[in-house]
């Protein structure tokens, strides 16, 4: 397909990876770049950063925006407002599960966004199967059968369930655009997909909720496959737009490593606090709603972070665990504009889904796991000049992940060194670690605030303004029993009792064997995590343990790469 003064609708085209393509796509001088986003400031922001790198290119640069899956009436509103609104909702459910007419077609975003550019190519980096998934069919059927339970069905809650329906939103969002690009004579549709796992497996460690893996999760990954059949038929229709898809299976970073405001779903993370002294007592019940004595700072946490565009932000601890190899690990997203750009001119990556689903997806890179490596110095570089650890923002879950790192910091506290941690009772490092929580309010309030609870050696608990677990099922209290406890504390409790330390103990000593294993004189690639790997046990490096348990205890490791 020809570039050169082509119309090129990039949806998504402010994300990471959509900004990649639409820089690595001006080497070939393109007539114009329509650039949408879900935000009018996004749009508009990638716009104007592109008019100042490319000033005197002759490229046109265009910015649209909305939600490309409803109305365009409805483009700039808020899902949740739309469904709660009748005459909205009704609209939207009407226009998914009716048979597709005109009227249907013309009032669509989506096909108002392809008729009003008509463009000769669409690149969509839109993460389709996360705008649609995450609508929560689950959360949305509770609601429902809790009403059924009570005698007192709602038919709000029953439509709300009905326009939750992944597939039938799946299939109207791809016959819009199969007619709108027939319409609007587009030549190419490329996509850049997703496994909606990173390209990890059902023992996939990463995930939103308590489940291993979660329904919300695998939703994801079944509209992403859904989605990647579907445009296999649009690319076996004969005179129809070539299809092509790019699934990049790896986390896809980064876009820049700073210090600053830590942010989740745009908002500031408000720092509260607990007095060791009020803690509660790990009796009788826990109470969702119990904040006695939830200290509100009026501060927000502020830390060294990675922003990985629209995966997120990330501690380092957290960027460390995610991008280990055997994890997720890393593509660069200006490898998947390399390999987009290069099918769409005609070469062949191997890399084109269409031609092979299962065996042609974009994995980890040599470069990505060399620039880890960078990725890495410039976080220690922050923090040093922070004067502070990076270790969980509870952003990329699940809390597990931020329960090991933060355990793991706290016996870094105590000693840098894996041998002279070993050296001391458990009864020693409980004592010690509850010091550095009592005494460290800082560190304290990071905890609570990510929705952390500590549970004292004693049996008493802090926590925060709200926490993650337990996870709250229309109940306002949990009782509390042994096992209830300990899952607790296996899911996301920081946990400072003895029988906890020694398993970290125990851990700590499993490294060391592993590591000592392997013969000094076996300088082959057989081997991952020698004592070199471990800094020969001098430091504790959290993000590199919490990899090491995910691989080793919890089996979340990959097995394609």
């Amino acid at each position: 397909m020809q570039i050169n003064n082509s119309k090129i609708l990039i949806l998504g085209g402010w994300g990471l990876v959509g900004n990649a393509i639409c820089k690595k796509l001006m080497k070939y001088n393109p007539s114009e770049l329509i650039v949408t986003s879900l935000k009018e400031v996004e749009a508009k922001d990638a716009v104007s950063k592109l008019e100042e790198e490319f000033n005197g290119s002759g490229c046109k640069f265009t910015p649209l925006w909305g939600n490309v899956f409803t109305r365009a009436e409805w483009k700039d509103i808020n899902p949740a407002e739309l469904f709660n609104n009748d005459e909205s909702r009704h609209g939207f459910i009407n226009d998914v599960f009716s048979e597709l007419d005109n009227e249907i077609l013309q009032n669509s975003a989506l096909n108002s966004f392809i008729a009003q550019s008509k463009p000769d190519i669409i690149i969509d980096c839109i993460n389709t199967a996360t705008a649609i998934a995450y609508l929560n069919v689950y959360s949305q059927s509770n609601n429902v059968l809790n009403d059924i339970k009570t005698d007192s069905l709602n038919s709000l809650n029953v439509e709300k369930l009905i326009a939750s329906s992944y597939i039938p939103q799946l299939i109207r969002h791809i016959q819009i655009l199969n007619k709108s690009m027939t319409d609007n004579s587009t030549g190419m549709y490329v996509k850049i997909g997703t496994t909606g796992t990173g390209g990890m497996g059902m023992n996939i460690p990463y995930t939103h909720s308590e489940e291993r893996p979660s329904r919300v999760l695998l939703s994801k990954t079944a509209v992403a496959g859904a989605h990647s059949m579907l445009m296999f038929l649009l690319a076996r229709t004969p005179d129809s737009t070539i299809v092509k898809e790019i699934k990049p299976a790896a986390t896809i970073a980064w876009k820049k490593i700073t210090y600053g405001e830590i942010k989740k779903s745009g908002k500031k993370i408000e720092l509260f606090d607990m007095n060791p002294d009020n803690a509660i007592n790990s009796e009788g019940t826990f109470k969702f709603d119990n904040k006695s004595n939830v200290i509100a700072t009026n501060e927000y946490l502020k830390s060294v972070y990675i922003d990985t565009g629209e995966n997120g932000i990330f501690s380092k601890g957290e960027f460390e665990a995610i991008s280990a190899l055997g994890q997720m690990e890393i593509v660069t997203p200006e490898e998947i504009a390399e390999y987009t750009v290069f099918e769409i001119r005609g070469g062949n990556t191997g890399k084109d889904i269409m031609q092979g689903l299962d065996a042609f997806s974009l994995g980890p890179t040599y470069r990505g796991g060399y620039l880890r490596n960078e990725a890495v110095k410039r976080l220690n570089h922050l923090e040093k000049e922070n004067g502070l650890k990076s270790v969980a923002f509870e952003l990329l879950g699940p809390p597990r992940l931020s329960k090991l790192l933060h355990e793991a910091n706290l016996l870094r506290l105590v000693s840098e060194n894996f041998e002279e941690v070993l050296t001391y009772s458990e009864e020693e490092l409980a004592n010690k670690t509850t010091e550095i929580i009592s005494t460290n309010s800082e560190l304290r309030k990071e905890i609570l605030s990510i929705g952390l609870p500590i549970l004292l050696k004693d049996g008493r608990y802090l926590r925060g303004d709200f926490v993650k677990i337990p996870v709250r099922r229309n109940q306002d209290e949990i009782e509390f029993t042994e096992d209830n406890l300990n899952q607790f504390c296996y899911d996301g409790w920081i946990d400072l009792r003895k029988e906890n330390l020694e398993k970290w103990k125990q851990r700590l000593s499993n490294i060391m064997t592993e590591a000592k294993s392997v013969s000094n004189n076996d300088t082959s690639s057989s081997f991952v995590y020698d004592e070199e790997y471990w800094n020969f046990f001098k430091t504790i490096e959290p993000g590199k343990i919490a990899g090491w348990i995910f691989e080793n205890e919890d089996n979340g490791w990959r097995f394609k790469r």
